[in-house]
């Protein structure tokens, strides 16, 4: 009864160490979002604070799920420590506890939000995502297109079909990018002369051509000519059309099968969506791997002293394995290394460190 009371104590605090730091960071990013938004809407007319909010609150989730990771391994070690400070943890070994044993509720409290957050908040924060795409295109417009060319951001694709080729850039996207925003397109002949330079407020794609609407015609020594909307021939699938607009990090983890499978059975490159579906696959052992990297670091006793260098030593650790990560991840990406062996080489890396030395500090 009392293994099975502390247990549960341990997984409690476990959990809520691990949520206020993901709190705290999710409302840190949302307040610097909201700033950041509110400087760049400040020409915009009528304009409320309240959809500027909005937008930023769905902006911010996909952001702060490539943090989950940190905030666990912060949480587990900010739990740890304070547990160390009070001597509760000196109260579970007298009562007949090992280490491993008060480990294995952070471990798995840390597997199932793993699960939860790759099931459920991955494919709601790639909707959010979407949802924050449509509130910026009807804030900012036409202005948002030259906000983001002065930028030099936005998404390039050049396209040929019988009547020439074009160069299509759009400032942002949607639906995968089946939906364009801030769109400009340059058309050439056959010869490759240039024809005109449409720009459009947004452009939907259909079988065999792009249809922007709100559109300005420009042709060389002609004055600009406005249309409601313009075909433009093209010879893009949606398939190729979300290679080039989309990104892995975008795509719902229940829809990335299919992604992958569209992907090669057009003969694109599949690398990205195949490394993102293995790392969120691998997202819940990755959580168990910070928690006993953050207990092979902060399950020494305070009077023993040593505590900054504890918590420096699993800062370090982390960030070693950040890095270790985005080498992977590039890897996969340029197709030099397989997905499954990107995604999880940082999970077995973290994992074996942390179960070794918290295994030599118990065991000896």
């Amino acid at each position: 009864m009392i293994s099975r009371t502390l247990v549960r104590y341990f997984g409690m605090r476990f959990l809520g160490a691990v949520m206020s730091v993901f709190l705290g960071i999710f409302v840190l990013i949302v307040l610097v979002d909201y700033i950041e938004l509110m400087r760049r809407a400040a020409d915009v007319p009528h304009l409320s604070a309240w959809m500027v909010a909005k937008t930023s609150f769905f902006r911010v989730p996909q952001l702060t799920e490539r943090l989950l990771p940190f905030s666990v391994l912060v949480g587990a070690m900010t739990c740890y420590l304070a547990l160390s400070r009070r001597n509760e943890l000196v109260i579970a070994r007298s009562a007949g506890m090992s280490a491993w044993q008060f480990v294995a509720p952070a471990l798995i409290v840390a597997f199932v939000m793993g699960v939860a957050a790759t099931a459920i908040y991955n494919p709601l924060s790639a909707a959010m995502r979407e949802w924050s795409k449509k509130l910026e295109a009807d804030m900012f417009g036409e202005q948002k297109n030259v906000m983001q060319q002065q930028s030099a951001t936005g998404f390039w694709v050049r396209q040929r079909t019988t009547d020439g080729q074009s160069i299509v850039f759009a400032a942002s996207s949607q639906e995968q990018g089946v939906r364009l925003d801030g769109v400009s397109v340059f058309t050439f002949d056959p010869a490759g002369k240039a024809l005109e330079r449409i720009e459009a407020k947004r452009a939907t794609l259909e079988p065999g051509q792009w249809r922007l609407e709100q559109a300005r015609v420009y042709v060389s020594g002609e004055p600009p000519k406005e249309r409601e909307t313009v075909a433009v021939k093209t010879n893009l699938t949606a398939a190729q059309v979300r290679e080039s607009f989309s990104t892995p990090e975008t795509v719902p983890f229940w829809e990335l099968p299919a992604y992958i499978e569209i992907a090669e059975r057009s003969g694109l490159v599949a690398a990205g969506y195949k490394f993102q579906y293995q790392t969120l696959i691998a997202r819940p052992f990755l959580l168990c791997a910070m928690v006993l990297l953050a207990c092979s670091v902060s399950l020494r006793f305070f009077r023993f002293g040593g505590v900054p260098r504890m918590v420096l030593s699993g800062v370090a650790a982390g960030f070693l394995l950040y890095v270790l990560s985005k080498i992977t991840e590039d890897l996969a990406k340029a197709d030099l290394l397989h997905a499954a062996a990107a995604a999880w080489l940082p999970v077995l890396a973290g994992g074996l460190t942390g179960f070794v030395v918290l295994l030599y500090q118990e065991d000896g």
